[in-house]
């Protein structure tokens, strides 16, 4: 297969740019389905009267099915879509920049899920199916699953379904969320998660950050303590990567500490841990639940975040990822990522 790859991009290079362009296709329609074709030219960058040429194509080969609502992959294209996939991942190099990652973070795993999130949005669905998919392998009889907040994490929440369920499972937040926008709290992640599979969830009750007088009065409470018990027994973690900026307005950060972390240099951030260029933590927020010392003991940590705009984030994380970590992102970080110095 790759030998046969390798003859083609160098004699018929044309041939491979149109596979993946009509991949490409292929694959929004499938997501979007059923999607109208302006929509799709839109989320393509694509102008209409290039897409009209390509869907006649498509249509003739009967590959999509056009009705009044949108269009939609037929039977025949989804077969078409499936065998694709493996081919199209060894064309645009995903493979290879998974192993190259994996090699110089020194994780478990790199996942790379083809798009860049920062210009397509439903990239970030394909990152949770990932995920999911990661998951569902790794899954044992009894299963405590940690979950931070984020958009990120409720784009995970959202692809799970009842058939993610294997023996027990409970899923718990990672941390106290209470403060941020509702429907991206880990409580609501959590319970959505127990909702779509069927499982069992608990809550965290607590602010998002916290004093050191108010962190040591919360964690004497008997609640509080077996939610804390249940996080840091967890077999699995799920959290994001956040840029530091960003993420310390969402926060509504004091002027003064929002001010240190600018000069600091902080460009990362995860579980309340603000991270430099180099990895070190350069700032910390008091929160009550999973710190990053704990993931040392997690068999299994997984880092969702994608998009071009995050890989100096990723990168500043992933240098102090513990080894058991999963990485779950996309194209857009990924080709940054590799353009990046690897100083780790």
């Amino acid at each position: 297969m790759l030998q046969l790859l390798d003859l083609q991009k160098r004699l018929l290079p044309d041939l491979l740019d149109i596979m993946q362009k009509r991949y490409h296709i292929l694959k929004t329609i499938h997501i979007l389905q059923p999607v109208g074709r302006r929509t799709l030219a839109q989320t393509l960058g694509f102008t209409e009267r290039v897409l009209r040429s390509e869907v006649e194509f498509l249509k003739e080969q009967n590959l999509i099915d056009i009705k009044t609502t949108g269009m939609s992959l037929t039977t025949e294209g989804v077969n078409i879509l499936e065998k694709l996939e493996g081919m199209m991942r060894e064309v645009s190099g995903i493979n290879e920049m998974e192993k190259q990652l994996k090699l110089r973070f020194g994780v478990k795993e790199v996942v790379i899920v083809d798009g860049n999130s920062d210009e397509t949005p439903w990239v970030k669905e394909e990152l949770g199916r990932a995920c999911i998919e990661s998951m569902k392998k790794r899954l044992a009889e009894k299963n405590i699953i940690a979950v931070t907040g984020g958009t990120t994490m409720a784009a995970v929440a959202e692809q799970l379904t009842p058939d993610f369920l294997k023996g027990e499972l409970l899923f718990v937040p990672a941390r106290g969320g209470i403060g941020e926008d509702v429907k991206n709290q880990a409580n609501t992640i959590c319970a959505k998660m127990a909702e779509h599979t069927g499982a069992s969830h608990k809550v965290l009750y607590v602010p998002d950050q916290v004093s050191k007088e108010v962190y040591e009065s919360f964690i004497k409470e008997p609640a509080i303590k077996e939610v804390i018990h249940l996080i840091t027994s967890a077999n699995m973690v799920l959290h994001g990567i956040g840029d530091a900026i960003t993420m310390a307005k969402r926060r509504k950060t004091s002027p003064e500490d929002l001010d240190k972390i600018k000069k600091s240099g902080a460009v990362g951030e995860a579980f309340g841990y603000y991270f430099d260029e180099d990895g070190e933590v350069v700032h910390r927020v008091q929160t009550v639940g999973i710190q990053l010392k704990d993931l040392d003991r997690v068999e299994h940590v997984f880092a969702v975040a994608g998009g071009s705009s995050k890989a100096k984030a990723i990168q500043a994380y992933m240098k102090r990822a513990p080894r058991s970590t999963i990485l779950i992102t996309d194209e857009g970080a990924a080709r940054e990522l590799l353009k990046m110095k690897n100083s780790k």
